[in-house]
């Protein structure tokens, strides 16, 4: 062996070779347990991207050495990068289906552990000319499975509504056509777009026009109150009201592990539920899990990965 390493080195002694190996091999080994540390891929809704990009943004300043990788794509694009272990941590803006959770039992051989990070509300979008102020959910429902159709069924002027939605990759997508449409189809005439930035930007453009999505996408539009039922009182989105459910289609937003992360994930996590990252929630148009006063968070975290483990 040392006759070989001479000969490919020459004209280098043999401490000289024997002195570069031992750092070579320091070096490799060095790089191979750093790199599953030191960086983290999250994948999933378009809802959350920018909530958990400011999170690896604010993380990463506070932690250089990290590297934290936030990308969109949707929920259910999410869910299936974190069952094809493509992604270490999913966000979702819907809860995982039961076939999810079992696709991650068969494959990883334990539960997912689910982790309510964030809170939202999916509000209803118009333009800001609109004279509408409110809307129920059943109308809600009839406008987007075709049965209204023209702004004067509803109060408005004598327009045709255009109705934009989210594409079916979209937890937000699953979220409303649960909540909403109960399970009932979409109409054909429907213009799906790719993100809820999309649909807000659609929406401010067409006077019109009506969409939903996330609260944190609600700048240069108008947001119509909702009624539970068609004889209820009409009900905004606000803290208050999403916090306590009070507002009917408040929901949580998650993070999916498919097994017990590696320190790093769970340090971020462990920050994004800490006073710290509950502010950003805030300061990015959605709304903290937790008091950000209070020492506990709603759902430990430390608990919940012992629960699984």
């Amino acid at each position: 062996m040392i006759s070989l390493l001479n000969r490919l080195f020459y004209p280098f002694s043999k401490d000289q070779i024997l002195r570069f190996c031992a750092i070579f091999f320091f070096i490799m080994i060095s790089g191979c347990a750093n790199t599953s540390e030191e960086s983290v891929s999250v994948r999933g809704s378009d809802t959350m991207v920018a909530l958990g990009q400011a999170w690896a943004e604010e993380y990463m300043i506070k932690n250089p050495q990290s590297t934290i990788q936030v990308n969109g794509g949707g929920s259910g694009t999410g869910i299936a990068s974190l069952i094809n272990r493509i992604a270490d941590i999913c966000q979702s803006s819907r809860p995982m289906k039961e076939r999810e959770k079992r696709l991650i039992k068969e494959r990883f051989g334990n539960d997912v552990i689910e982790i309510p990070v964030a809170k939202d509300g999916i509000v209803i979008y118009v333009h800001q000319t609109n004279p509408i102020n409110s809307i129920s959910i059943s109308q809600l429902k009839d406008i987007y499975t075709g049965k209204v159709s023209n702004w004067k069924e509803l109060g408005g002027d004598d327009k045709p509504i255009i109705v934009y939605s989210r594409e079916n990759s979209s937890g937000t997508y699953e979220f409303f056509k649960k909540a909403v449409l109960k399970g009932d189809d979409f109409a054909t005439q429907i213009q799906t777009l790719p993100g809820t930035g999309a649909v807000a930007n659609a929406v401010s453009h067409e006077e019109n026009a009506i969409g939903y999505g996330g609260n944190a996408y609600s700048s240069g539009i108008k947001l119509l109150a909702l009624r539970k039922g068609d004889l209820d009182s009409a009900i905004t989105a606000s803290a208050e009201s999403i916090s306590d459910g009070t507002y009917p289609l408040s929901r949580d937003l998650y993070f999916y592990l498919a097994k017990k992360p590696a320190s790093l994930s769970e340090n971020f996590i462990a920050w994004v539920l800490s006073n710290e990252g509950q502010s950003i929630c805030i300061s990015q148009g959605y709304f903290p899990v937790r008091t950000v006063s209070s020492s506990n968070s709603t759902q430990n975290y430390t608990q919940v990965l012992s629960e699984k483990n």
